[in-house]
């Protein structure tokens, strides 16, 4: 299981640059650079409130990762097997201003 390092701010699911969710999926089946990648389970947090536990899960440094990246070369069928990644995106609004910056191109 990848360490996950979060710079989302915006996501309701960061907590101290941390995820509260047991799974993250990395969207981005055609990327071919980081920037077209996203985190496919962002979700925005509203009206400007601080983290929010909403799922019961304690924030933590390491996730499974689904990864629809498939020609990043750490995709080994669809899961991710980097040592750490980075999820960046600070002001985001959208899964699609997010990106997994430790995508690598296989290609």
């Amino acid at each position: 299981m990848p360490e996950l390092k979060c710079t989302v701010q915006t996501c309701t699911h960061n907590q101290n640059f941390y995820c509260n969710l047991d799974s993250i999926v990395v969207g981005g089946s055609s990327a071919k650079r980081s920037e077209e990648t996203c985190c496919d389970s962002f979700e925005e947090r509203k009206n400007g409130s601080s983290y929010t536990d909403v799922t019961g899960n304690e924030a933590s440094s390491r996730s499974n990762i689904d990864c629809k990246a498939t020609e990043c070369m750490y995709n080994k069928e669809c899961k991710c097997h980097a040592g750490k990644i980075s999820v960046e995106g600070s002001n985001a609004c959208q899964c699609e201003q997010t990106e997994c910056a430790t995508f690598k191109c296989g290609c």
